[in-house]
């Protein structure tokens, strides 16, 4: 039986690997081995936590106010030294991560053949999304397996040069996991005033946007590294400009644990009656909240893969996007962070009931829950 690895550090990259780890589990010839490098360590423990899993290793790199020069190095190092003990047959990595950049040299350099599960994304800027874009290009020609979500990402590789038989189309192990979890929550109702308590939301807010049959509010996210600064003061701008001009509508915003975020966030919207500033929501919380938003502004990547599968709108607060295919299908737009096009965007889809049920109809381009399946199944074929 031949041992895989996956290697984590970021709570999305567990949410991504989750349905593989689950799928590599019931495989009779391969074993999957989990393990953490803890580059964000209590979004990533919640994360273990919402999918039962727990670490066969955890190589704990996470330090306060760690630099990118060096954690990538730390993450090579550690990395370098487990595979030498443990010396698995191929190492997983998922999406743009430093996690997934310094894990993949540290394969490449002990001669383990690599997977890449979301390649071939692409912006063609390598300072947007920083350094996602960068990490991404650079281990795309490390990998044996480059498990694409779409035949555009795959065409994406091709033009670099990547071998057509290195490239796999598989739809997004997202989508596996946001199935998986939608369901079991039909299974198991969550109660709006149980996951308000967890998430720190008021009871009066609860009461009136997440009770059943409550009024209408937005989801909102944000953590991009380059809308720090001046960026996240735009999109807390922007709004606060939709609750002012829509006095009807709430905002539940889960934010990121990062101080850069926190700040502009907490000064800027902290106090609003209608903007609930929520604790970092495990993700069957999250998938809770997505499922009965009216529609979603966030800068993440995984987010615009999922929310259509929900049918909601997406608005990108981004100026360009890794993930296209949305954009080209509809389901998504690209606001930025100006506040006055994420108030008019959000105001449009507020004010036009037609318009927000065609676009909530909309064919989501990133696949059908089956992409687990698929991978395990390539890698059953070649790793002999």
């Amino acid at each position: 039986m031949s041992t895989v690895a996956l290697i984590v550090g970021t709570r999305p990259e567990c949410i991504k690997l989750a349905p593989l780890y689950a799928a590599l589990r019931q495989s009779p010839r391969l074993r999957p081995l989990l393990v953490s490098t803890g580059q964000h360590r209590e979004m990533l423990a919640q994360s273990f936590a919402s999918f039962d899993l727990k670490p066969d290793g955890d190589l704990q790199l996470m330090q306060p106010g760690q630099s990118l020069p060096a954690l990538t190095g730390r993450v090579i190092a550690a990395v370098s030294a487990w595979l030498a003990e443990v010396r698995p047959a191929a190492v997983l990595v998922q999406g743009d991560t430093t996690t997934v950049l310094g894990s993949a040299l540290a394969a490449f350099y002990a001669g383990i053949p690599v997977g890449h599960v979301e390649a071939g994304l692409r912006t063609g800027n390598l300072r947007s999304p920083f350094p996602e874009e960068m990490n991404r290009r650079l281990t795309s020609p490390l990998a044996r397996w480059n498990f694409c979500p779409t035949e555009f990402s795959r065409d994406n590789l091709l033009r670099e040069g990547i071998a057509s038989a290195a490239c796999h189309v598989t739809g997004n192990t997202v989508i596996d996991a946001l199935l998986t979890t939608r369901a079991r929550l039909a299974a198991t109702p969550h109660d709006h005033a149980s996951l308000a308590a967890r998430l720190g939301v008021s009871a009066t807010f609860a009461a009136t946007y997440l009770a059943p049959a409550a009024g209408r509010w937005i989801l909102v996210t944000g953590h991009r590294r380059e809308s720090f600064g001046s960026g996240f003061e735009g999109i807390c701008r922007g709004l606060r400009q939709i609750v002012d001009e829509h006095p009807d509508v709430g905002i539940v915003y889960p934010v990121h644990l990062n101080p850069q975020v926190q700040e502009p966030v907490r000064r800027l919207l902290g106090g609003h009656p209608r903007i609930a500033l929520a604790a970092p929501a495990a993700y069957e919380d999250f998938v809770w909240l997505m499922d009965r938003a009216s529609f979603v502004l966030t800068d993440s990547g995984g987010i615009q893969e999922e929310a259509p599968s929900l049918g909601k709108p997406v608005l990108v607060m981004r100026e360009n996007t890794e993930r296209p295919e949305g954009v080209a299908a509809g389901t998504c737009v690209l606001v930025g962070t100006n506040p006055l096009k994420i108030a008019a965007e959000a105001a449009y889809l507020l004010g036009d009931r037609a318009e927000y049920l065609r676009r909530s109809q909309l064919r989501n381009p990133y696949g059908d829950g089956t992409a687990a399946a698929k991978i395990v199944s390539v890698l059953e074929r070649e790793l002999l």
